[in-house]
């Protein structure tokens, strides 16, 4: 079924105790965009300026199932770009400088073509914009939505206008405790049910994640990675990995207790990979096959009995 991600193309500079790199590709679509295309096809709708690099336009293109048909290249301006340092625990970070560039300007266009999406994650970006662009899916059924602390702080009406007219909202601890005043995480996912959504994922790094659903609750562990070179990306390439599953399934119901907790599972997976590289280092040489053997091994950890 057809899976659309609207977000952003960005430029990143990043810095870990690993090393560092300079101008790498980046963005909250983007990395979703990589996770999903593993289950099957997955439409995009971003906008980037003309100083996008080319190899960097290459290497979104070596991921055959994304359908960049919504991908605009604006004339004239700026990539949005960041610049990010880690500590040494890898769980925190400090952003070092934020270019808003084109994401300053317009929101980019939805094709006409895209109009018949049926899944629709909104990644992180304006509210206000999130909410314009899901009313160009009239036969979605099922919408979920991510966001951040800056957005909570500076648009909470119109957050909480959006929250009403989604299924699912994805955020991390910090987000979930001051979007709600609340600082134990099952209180405040329960709480976000309160003012919409249907259930809420609350991420929680190296934790793994919290799932507070109206039928229920669950935890998963993080997979328990060796070598974690590069957080970057890891939300947007969970919300991939659990989104692409959904779409490439025959759910009778996608937004069920049963189908997201599964889901979870796989988006676990596949940012278990992305955390090994910068950028979408690894994520362009995954195969099927690795990503098939590390569910499997994943799974087998949460057996018990």
């Amino acid at each position: 079924m057809s899976l659309i991600c609207t977000g952003t193309i960005g430029i990143d500079t990043v810095y870990t105790p690993h090393g560092h790199r300079e101008r790498v590709l980046g963005g909250s679509c983007t990395y979703f965009a990589a996770a999903a295309s593993f289950y099957g096809s997955v439409r995009v709708v971003a906008v980037a300026g003309e100083d996008l690099p080319q190899p960097h336009r290459d290497l979104i293109a070596r991921f055959k199932s994304i359908d960049t048909r919504g991908l605009e290249i604006r004339k004239g301006s700026k990539t949005f770009a960041w610049g990010g340092r880690y500590h040494a625990n890898m769980n925190s970070r400090e952003t070092l400088f934020t270019e808003l560039g084109v994401l300053a300007e317009a929101p980019p266009s939805v094709p006409d073509a895209f109009a018949d999406s049926e899944f629709v994650f909104l990644a992180n970006s304006h509210p206000a914009v999130q909410a314009g662009l899901l009313a160009r899916f009239p036969h979605r059924r099922l919408a979920v939505a991510d966001t951040m602390d800056l957005w909570i702080n500076s648009a909470r009406p119109e957050l909480d206008a959006l929250l009403r007219r989604i299924d699912g909202l994805v955020l991390n601890y910090d987000e979930a405790e001051l979007l709600t005043g609340k600082a134990n995480a099952v209180a405040a996912a329960r709480h976000v049910l309160t003012m919409g959504p249907k259930f809420v994922v609350v991420k929680k790094g190296e934790h793994g994640c919290l799932f507070v659903h109206r039928d229920g609750m669950a935890a998963l562990p993080a997979f328990p990675s060796e070598r974690v070179i590069d957080p970057t990306g890891a939300g947007d390439s969970f919300a991939g990995g659990m989104m692409g599953y959904l779409a490439g399934q025959a759910w009778a119901e996608p937004g069920s207790f049963r189908s997201i907790q599964s889901a979870l599972a796989h988006g676990t997976v596949v940012a278990s990979f992305n955390i090994e590289s910068f950028s979408l280092d690894r994520l362009v040489t995954l195969t099927r096959a690795e990503l098939e053997s590390r569910f499997r091994e994943f799974t087998g950890m949460l057996s018990v009995g």
